[in-house]
């Protein structure tokens, strides 16, 4: 009898090799021995051929990316160049024969002639006009004075005449060698100057209470100070009558291009300029222009990114497309640009404020003469330099300044902030109309022009503004800092002064005693504004 077979020996663990197969008896695997060899060899061929189809398909498929990518690294290879190439034939071409604000109108490059080809003094105030060239300075150790900037303003003197020329130079708190320059310099002036360097007495200006319940000086109204005393002149001797003010920054300038700024800018058909302000452009490097805050479009709108063509497409972009045109005339409603010229009889000539309906100014505030002021609200600020053109708009044409507000802005006069910028101006201006797609995309990206919840508040209209006050019953405490002093908005009733469209929502004070580096000035933070 045979025996009964273990049950190990009927199941197996794991499969065997192909040849336990081959070399196994009848007797051993019974009748189910062909079946299941047939079946073991289907299965290894089945497994072979899928093998060798993955294979094959792994190295199509890589030899298909292989070539994919060859393709790739060649068409960038090609277009690469061919857009470098594009690039600099576009730079080229613009540079050479599209440049932007190179070649002005004729009458500016008749002028110019007059001032290089003659050594005649005034000869480059051809109708003889009076002008006051005011400047506040900041000139440690005298180098504005004893340098560039000061020769410049000699050599624009004898440009416009020494007869009729006053120069005011104002400097608060100058050391001792920036004394020496002033002093120098006014030696070297052929006109008639008052030049005053003094420590300014803090105590005659505003203060502010800030959340830590200190009083401290805004930031503007000392600036706005300063640019006054430069005009005190114009008081000491009302008699003369002066057709232009020339105001100048510590910046870096080409005298003929003063005069331009005087004489060229928007000149009506007799040939005399027509504004009631013409600010030129300022650059803080050869690409970046640097007043915005004091500048704002036709309509009001802040500045965009800081490179041409600078204004927004907001509204109907009237100042974006005057740039874009390349006028001498860019309207605006407010500028400075380091150097501005005005309509001097602003600035000496009292208006008579009238009533009703007029158009002129009305019996609610005074803006007349022209003189440079701040924002009172503590947590609303705008630049002195904004408000003044505010102030002048709204005396020359009252409620109505929308139409034409009279104020420019002169691509064409260009300062910088050092001379080397100065020097690269002509140069980078060239193919600057290149910048115009780039520049809009961004603004819209960076979010500007910002919101300006007071833009749209005329003169003389009767609005309710949110303005932080303090509680009255922490302000009785006497002396040194209030812990306890709390504040809020709260909705004000006013009749709206000319500028709202300059400010927003910021605090800059005075530090009164700096320590050895520190600023001069520091941003205050604005309590939450309520939902």
């Amino acid at each position: 009898m045979a025996p009964i077979p273990h049950p190990s020996e009927t199941y197996e663990l794991l499969p065997r090799r192909s040849s336990d197969y081959t070399q196994a008896s009848d007797t051993d695997v019974g009748h189910f021995a062909a079946p299941a060899k047939r079946s073991i060899q289907l299965r290894l061929v089945f497994r072979s051929w899928v093998r060798h189809c993955f294979a094959t398909f792994r190295g199509k498929h890589s030899r298909l990316g292989s070539q994919i990518r060859r393709r790739r690294n060649r068409t960038i290879c090609c277009v690469f160049p061919l857009l470098a190439c594009c690039i600099v034939a576009l730079v080229v071409f613009t540079f050479l024969f599209l440049p932007s604000y190179t070649y002005p109108p004729q009458h500016y490059k008749a002028l110019q002639r007059l001032c290089l080809e003659s050594s005649r003094l005034g000869r480059g105030n051809v109708n003889n006009e009076k002008v006051f060239i005011a400047a506040a300075l900041y000139d440690p150790g005298g180098k504005l004075v004893d340098g560039d900037w000061g020769n410049a303003i000699l050599r624009l003197v004898e440009l416009l005449g020494p007869a009729n020329v006053y120069l005011s130079v104002y400097e608060n708190d100058a050391d001792p060698s920036a004394n020496e320059a002033l002093e120098k310099f006014k030696g070297r002036l052929s006109c008639n100057s008052s030049i005053v360097s003094e420590h300014l007495p803090l105590e005659d200006i505003g203060r502010v209470i800030i959340p830590t319940g200190d009083e401290r000086i805004k930031r503007i109204a000392f600036l706005a100070e300063v640019r006054n005393r430069a005009l005190r002149p114009l008081q000491t001797n009302p008699t003369v009558a002066y057709d232009r003010l020339l105001y100048i920054n510590d910046v870096m300038f080409n005298p003929i291009d003063a005069i331009h700024l005087l004489f060229s800018t928007n000149i009506d058909a007799s040939g005399r300029a027509q504004y009631g302000a013409v600010c030129a452009v300022d650059f803080i490097n050869a690409f970046k222009f640097y007043d915005r805050f004091a500048t704002r479009d036709f309509e009001g709108y802040e500045m965009g990114v800081p490179f041409f063509p600078w204004f927004t497409d907001a509204g109907d972009g009237i100042s974006r497309q005057d740039v874009l045109n390349q006028k001498d005339a860019v309207r605006v409603r407010a500028c400075w640009g380091g150097m501005t010229a005005f309509e001097a009889k602003w600035f000496m000539e009292t208006i008579q404020e009238s009533t009703g309906t007029s158009s002129k100014p009305t019996a609610a505030f005074s803006v007349s003469p022209l003189r440079f002021r701040y924002e009172e609200d503590p947590f609303w600020d705008a630049s002195e330099c904004c408000l003044i053109h505010a102030d002048l708009t709204y005396l020359r044409h009252g409620r109505n300044a929308t139409s034409d507000s009279g104020i420019f802005t002169n691509p064409y006069v260009r300062v910088a902030y050092d001379s080397r910028t100065l020097r690269w101006l002509p140069l980078t201006r060239r193919f600057e109309r290149l910048y115009s797609i780039v520049h809009n995309i961004l603004n819209h990206q960076v979010g500007l022009p910002k919101l300006n919840v007071r833009r749209l508040e005329q003169p003389g209209e009767e609005v309710i503004e949110k303005v932080w006050t303090w509680d009255k019953k922490t302000q009785t405490h006497e002396g040194g800092a209030r812990p306890d002093l709390e504040g809020s908005y709260h909705d004000i009733k006013r009749v709206a002064r000319p500028g709202r469209f300059c400010g927003g929502r910021a605090l800059l004070v005075m530090n009164d005693d700096p320590k050895p580096g520190e600023r001069k000035w520091t941003g205050v933070p604005i309590p939450a504004f309520p939902e």
